[in-house]
């Protein structure tokens, strides 16, 4: 990320949060990384140290102790290691070892349960890598717990150290008998005994040195005091000398042969410290998150800043500490409004809340969870400009109005649409007028390209500049006009005043230097004012615009509802008259049996004229009920196919999605042929006639959540079902996808047609609806002349 000037961190204050990651890490490692901590331009950089930071929070917050604690940096051993021979010291291999149980517990903490699904960020660090304890328990052969060499390290260092105890109880019992005859004659001192040259000693007054032989390793300051080695321990004492030689050499020897043993491993664990680095960099980071009460908002690729709820994360932690409130803000800058003005009363947080939204911008794209709502949105910026204090130079000539003007010339010059820019007291340092015009033009050239800002100001004429033209928004810090107090709250939509008049009166000026004051000032003053309600009536009226556009698409909706309400109802009234059609030409059907019996009783008593007339009328009404169903049917064909958004004039082909006419089931053409085709309904293939067929779009794919698409289509379920014609396998997957879906939308009543024929589907349908239990409340066949055994009612409970 580029900066200008190069002291943003210092202007915004981000040294300071850095300083307070610095301290919540457990290792130097990990503070000297969060010490040049930078931000990133990388989308899926950031997002990933986000959402680390959020999971380790997450952890600490619930308690679920993540196994990291204090650890040493061991790569200059590792650097050294490499180098065939070198033998590494008692102290380094603790250190190695203490890093490979933190690891160890580490891969059981995601070993056990479900750790890796709620924290798989936090888990993909060590994913890569492997573990074997091997290596601890190389290290733990040689170390006890105290980390000492273990007596049983090696067979040699057990003899050794065995010779040597037997020397030590062969030196006291000596050493307890000469002190008691020396006591016994007088000739030792109260101390009787010391260590001296690393060898046992008896303290002796220097004018009893004479009487007992040996050899003087030294004396006190005084010269009272001779610590002689008595001639009778001597020897043992060199026995004790030459076997604490041997045990340094065999203990050399032993680290030599375990360094030996590790040198192949000291990539792994490199890596092993490089990950525990990193999660002691996001344990610092989540530390800092929680102190601030942050959040990780929502990621967007392009600059884009949308903060709920925010406030300035070093001033929350100053008022926490004096239990005092810190007053959040909201703010949202995108492509079609870029730039805030700010303006509003001395003191009264403009500045604070500027520097907000860029110590939270350069927070977040250092993966840094930032205090504001988690549905807030930021969005990824290239560079961050910021003319914020006093940057007088006595080293290069420069007054505080001259740098500003440079500090503009740059910015100028190098913003793009990806840059922030964030200045303080805009147009200030100079005569007013001047200025104020030189700042305004510098912002028209700053709104030309682009950038996303945040500036503060007193200056009319760029409040103007910002109600004249569009992407540039005016916003102000409320102040109290009773009480002459800011409040803090940010303000968006309305210039700020100044209420240099109203402080002034507050601080006790006198009246008469007040009125004074006014009257210079006077059409500027009412410039402001004038302004200020300008804008407070365009915003009013953006507001009901934004109603009555609202308004006008929810009017649309319900009318484009209403129409295909209407266009269903008046397809399911056609339906209706169809089946009682077809149910009146099925019962002409079923009495021809009668009629034939008639006619034949007509035959034997020899009326053919009669026989022939009955006939005839029959012929004519079953003729003339079969004409009214198709031209029903037909009517329905069409209404349907005006209903159907995916019509078209194009005939249907293999690939197309179509729906049943017959319980409105969908599914995809396999293959043609002739006037026929067959169509996947998911697991269930079946052959259709192609005019029972209708164009329809691709199904949504089924998600575990309820979506308004679930609910249309539980609200056009048609709770009638065809299965005349089907084989019983073709019956049987088709039922049961019509009443689960019929449960899923909550039908009533539900009715089957099947037909009469030899009873078979009518005795599979009762079957296949009692595995249905409670959900099914009774099942019965309607009156004759509603279909009798050909139809079944099923009442859902």
């Amino acid at each position: 990320m580029h900066f200008e000037p190069k002291d943003v961190y210092r202007k915004l204050e981000f040294d300071k949060v850095i300083d307070l990651l610095e301290k919540e890490a457990h290792t130097v490692m990990a503070a000297e990384e969060l010490r040049n901590l930078e931000p990133s331009i990388r989308f899926d950089e950031i997002d990933l140290q986000l959402r680390e930071v959020r999971e380790y929070k997450m952890a600490l917050e619930k308690n679920d102790r993540f196994p990291l604690e204090t650890f040493y940096d061991v790569r200059p051993d590792l650097r050294m290691l490499e180098i065939e021979g070198y033998t590494l010291q008692m102290e380094s291999f603790q250190q190695i070892l203490r890093i490979l149980m933190m690891m160890r517990d580490i891969f059981k903490y995601f070993g056990s349960g479900p750790k890796k699904d709620i924290y798989p960020k936090l888990y993909d660090i060590i994913r890569p890598l492997s573990f074997d304890d091997g290596l601890i328990k190389a290290i733990m052969a040689v170390f006890d717990e105290k980390g000492e060499i273990r007596p049983d390290a090696s067979p040699e260092l057990m003899r050794i150290r065995r010779e040597m105890q037997q020397k030590v109880r062969e030196l006291d019992g000596r050493f307890r008998q000469i002190i008691q005859e020396y006591r016994a004659k007088g000739w030792l001192s109260d101390t009787p005994e010391s260590f001296r040259n690393g060898r046992r000693v008896l303290s002796v007054p220097a004018e009893h040195k004479r009487k007992i032989k040996g050899i003087i390793h030294d004396e006190s300051d005084t010269g009272r005091t001779v610590f002689i080695e008595p001639e009778p321990v001597v020897e043992i004492n060199n026995d004790l000398f030459d076997l604490e030689h041997e045990e340094k050499r065999e203990i050399f020897k032993i680290l030599r042969d375990l360094s030996d043993q590790i040198r192949p491993y000291g990539s792994m664990i490199g890596a092993y410290l490089q990950a525990l680095i990193r999660y002691d960099v996001i344990y610092a980071k989540s530390r800092v998150a929680i102190a601030m009460r942050a959040n990780m908002p929502v990621l967007k690729e392009k600059p884009f800043i949308g903060i709920r709820k925010g406030y300035h994360p070093l001033l929350y932690l100053k008022n926490k500490a004096s239990n005092r409130k810190t007053v959040h803000f909201d703010l949202k800058l995108n492509s079609e409004n870029h730039m805030l003005i700010l303006s509003g009363p001395n003191a009264g947080g403009k500045s604070v809340a500027m520097k907000s939204v860029g110590l939270m911008q350069l927070m977040v794209q250092s993966g840094l969870l930032v205090p504001m709502h988690e549905l807030s949105e930021m969005g990824v910026f290239r560079q961050i400009f910021a003319d914020i204090g006093d940057q007088q130079s006595l080293d290069d000539d420069l007054s505080t109005y001259s740098s500003r003007l440079q500090n503009a010339r740059a910015f100028i010059e190098k913003a793009t649409p990806q840059t922030l820019v964030l200045i303080d007291e805009f147009g200030s340092g100079t005569d007013p007028k001047p200025g104020g015009s030189i700042a305004e033009a510098i912002l028209r050239q700053l709104h030309r390209k682009g950038v996303f800002a945040v500036i503060t100001t007193h200056y009319s004429n760029l409040k103007v500049f910002a109600f004249r033209n569009p992407g540039i928004l005016n916003g102000n810090m409320h102040f109290d006009k009773d009480t002459l107090s800011p409040t803090y709250e940010l303000k968006v939509g309305r210039p700020g005043s100044s209420y240099a008049f109203e402080i002034a009166a507050k601080s006790g000026l006198p009246k008469e230097i007040i009125d004074y004051a006014r009257n210079r000032t006077g059409s500027e003053t009412a410039v402001d004012d004038i302004l200020v309600e300008l804008q407070r009536e365009k915003q009013e009226l953006e507001e009901r615009l934004r109603s009555v556009l609202d308004k006008e698409q929810g009017l649309e909706r319900l009318i484009k509802t209403y129409d295909s309400l209407h266009q269903d109802l008046e397809v399911k009234r056609k339906r209706l008259k169809l089946d009682q059609k077809e149910h009146e030409l099925r019962q002409s059907a079923n009495v021809a049996r009668e009629v034939d019996k008639i006619v034949r009783q007509l035959k034997e008593e020899k009326n053919l004229e009669k026989a022939q007339q009955f006939s005839s009328q029959l012929r004519e009404e079953r003729a003339e009920k079969a004409k009214a169903v198709d031209e029903i049917n037909a009517e329905v064909v069409r209404l349907e196919e005006q209903n159907t958004p995916s019509a078209s004039s194009r005939p249907l082909a293999v690939g197309d999605y179509v729906r049943l006419r017959a319980g409105g089931a969908t599914g995809k053409i396999e293959s043609m042929k002739g006037q026929k085709a067959v169509v996947q309904l998911g697991e269930l293939k079946v052959t259709v006639a192609l005019r029972e067929l209708l164009p329809a779009a691709e199904p949504i794919k089924q998600t575990s959540n309820i979506t308004a698409t679930d609910l249309q289509h539980a609200a056009a379920f048609e709770s009638k079902i065809d299965l005349r014609g089907m084989s019983k396998e073709e019956a049987y997957k088709v039922l049961e996808k019509f009443v689960d879906n019929a449960l899923l939308s909550n039908a009533a009543v539900l009715r089957i047609l099947h037909g009469k024929g030899n009873g078979i589907l009518r005795n599979f349908v009762k079957q296949k609806l009692r595995e249905y239990g409670g959900s099914v409340s009774r099942v019965y066949h309607p009156e004759p002349d509603a279909g009798g055994d050909g139809v079944t009612i099923v009442e859902l409970a």
